[in-house]
């Protein structure tokens, strides 16, 4: 396929967005410059006029490349991988590479939506934090049992991949949340290699530019 790529990508994104952190990963480790515009889902920018004419689902991350708007993280993975081939995030290995998307479906399909904002406000004040820490646990309990199957030094074998890019996010909500991870050996060990590359430091909520001053001490 033969694009014309515009010189930067424009990415929106929100800084505690774990969806937005997905493909801030996978640009930051393809080494993509690209334009951050963030929306401010707290304020509900995502439901104005002219973010919903980009964005018909009211979410973050969109993408704006190659001319095209594209929405939905792994959709925004999937076209990276594509166009830009350098630093695969995909294994070349076809069972491999289901491997991959079975965790990545984990994590996004079955553990992110049921803790997402949109869904918590649903239920009263006082169980949303409770909840989410039940879903994320259980979730990621089921994500280690896949990686004990998987796991080199990352999510599938020894090199970075989609799975990666997802594990980490929700691992910055299970913190939040309260989730106890020290008895998840295999992904408390591939979480501190990732975050020795700077692809995943650079990500990190607390170095986005909306992140608020306040919280990105609270860190330190």
């Amino acid at each position: 396929m033969n694009c014309i790529k515009q010189e930067k990508p424009i990415l929106y994104t929100y800084f505690r967005s774990s969806s937005a952190a997905r493909v801030r990963i996978a640009l930051n480790y393809k080494e993509i410059e690209y334009e951050a515009r963030p929306v401010n889902i707290l304020l509900g920018e995502q439901w104005s006029e002219e973010y919903m004419s980009l964005n018909p689902c009211a979410t973050v991350p969109s993408m704006i490349i190659d001319g095209s708007t594209i929405c939905q993280s792994i959709a925004i993975l999937e076209y990276l991988e594509e166009t830009f081939p350098h630093k695969p995030l995909l294994p070349k290995d076809p069972v491999q590479r289901a491997t991959v998307r079975a965790i990545v479906d984990a994590i996004c399909s079955g553990i992110q939506p049921l803790q997402n904002l949109s869904f918590l406000q649903t239920l009263p004040e006082n169980e949303r934090a409770n909840y989410a820490c039940k879903i994320i646990a259980k979730g990621l309990n089921v994500v280690e049992k896949m990686l004990k199957k998987s796991a080199g030094k990352f999510c599938v074998g020894d090199e970075v991949t989609f799975a990666d890019c997802c594990l980490i996010p929700q691992l910055y909500n299970a913190y939040r949340y309260g989730v106890d991870i020290s008895k998840l050996p295999t992904i408390r060990a591939i979480e501190v290699r990732a975050n020795e590359l700077p692809a995943f430091r650079a990500a990190h909520w607390t170095q986005q530019q909306d992140c608020p001053d306040t919280l990105r001490q609270q860190q330190k």
